[in-house]
């Protein structure tokens, strides 16, 4: 079985490969943000057959449930800024009836990335990742999202562009975040961007044989 990794950008499609080479294993860079991701996931699909594809790079972790340093494994992924602003709060693009704002992880597929993972990675956390057009700021809105999500774990901007491809393509999908801030006020100081790149090259390395020896 081959597998497709979708990163947003070089350093993170480096750093998945910093541990050597995959093999089965491709790995593209396809831009920031869910539409770039899905038109790069879609025409890759096109092009080859691949029995899983997994959005992988670093994010934002929801103080209290994923600490910087820490790997996310997404259980779902979520569009959580896709919807609409009413008097009465938010409304998702399930309850305006446009269709899913959620994809689900298969629960083995979760829990295989999880388990390869932790042999490399001290903290692992499996949960809700959000994929968000613009990313959170303020602490407003890390509440509203908490609030809106209960138990998110992680924020990133391409996992459900990814996921919305491959459901397309009808091939599973699987997220990896490695948290490199908190979600909250933007403070680049408190950032640790290195660290994060080097968890996910780390993870990469045990996640992506594991997922492929458990979907061969």
């Amino acid at each position: 079985m081959r597998v497709l990794v979708v990163t947003a950008v070089a350093a993170e499609r480096d750093a998945v490969l910093g541990h050597g080479p995959l093999p089965g294993v491709d790995v593209l860079a396809a831009g920031v943000g869910p539409a770039s991701a899905a038109a790069g996931t879609a025409a890759a699909l096109a092009r080859s057959a691949y029995g899983l594809v997994v959005s992988a790079g670093i994010g934002g972790g929801f103080a209290g449930v994923a600490a910087l340093g820490s790997l996310v494994v997404a259980g779902r992924i979520v569009a959580a800024d896709l919807g609409a602003e009413t008097p009465d709060g938010f409304l998702t693009i399930d309850e305006l009836g446009f269709g899913a704002g959620v994809f689900a992880v298969d629960p083995t597929v979760a829990a295989r990335a999880a388990d390869a993972a932790r042999t490399v990675v001290p903290d692992v956390v499996v949960g809700p990742v959000l994929t968000v057009s613009t990313a959170t700021g303020t602490a407003s809105r890390a509440t509203a999202l908490t609030t809106r999500h209960p138990g998110a774990a992680a924020e990133g901007m391409e996992g459900f562009g990814v996921a919305a491809a491959a459901a397309g393509a009808g091939v599973p999908v699987c997220e990896l975040r490695a948290v490199s801030n908190v979600v909250g006020p933007r403070d680049r100081d408190a950032w640790r961007i290195p660290d994060a790149l080097r968890v996910l090259g780390a993870a990469a390395a045990a996640v992506l044989p594991a997922l492929r020896e458990e979907r061969a």
